[in-house]
């Protein structure tokens, strides 16, 4: 059997290249140089219709926005947990969550619910990215 070495995820948006500038903000990603030469390699009518960005240390997975013609109307089935905050608890915790949330909301997100630390998880803060797909930060 034949073992999984990498994993892409796929955002549905309505404008790939605006999705991939907001997430490669949000974490410290980079379009790969050579995107814009591949872009160039497809018909006019698919150009702009994808865009890409991955972790410029090779360790976290490529991210691939593509473009669908519907908008997004229910809930993500699958969501990013941005990990802000590993190890901190209180009102530390609080403290970091909050922070990255307001430098987020600077970029465009928008931020949702805030869930309080309970007996069986800590803290996270619900937002939204520039499209409206949650994520995370925890």
């Amino acid at each position: 059997m034949t073992s999984i070495k990498q994993v892409q995820i796929a955002f549905d948006c309505a404008d790939p290249a605006r999705v991939a500038r907001f997430w490669c903000e949000v974490l410290g990603y980079v379009i790969p140089a050579n995107w814009d030469e591949y872009e160039k390699t497809l018909p006019p009518e698919r150009q702009g219709a994808g865009a890409v960005c991955s972790d410029p240390t090779g360790v976290g997975p490529r991210l691939y926005f593509q473009r669908v013609p519907e908008g997004k109307v229910a809930k993500n089935r699958v969501h990013l947990d941005v990990r802000v905050a590993t190890g901190l608890v209180g009102q530390e915790r609080l403290d970091r969550l909050e922070a990255e949330a307001a430098r987020l909301v600077a970029l465009g997100a928008t931020r949702g619910r805030l869930l309080l630390a309970d007996e069986y998880n800590e803290s996270c803060q619900n937002m939204q990215d520039i499209e409206g797909n949650e994520f995370c930060l925890d």
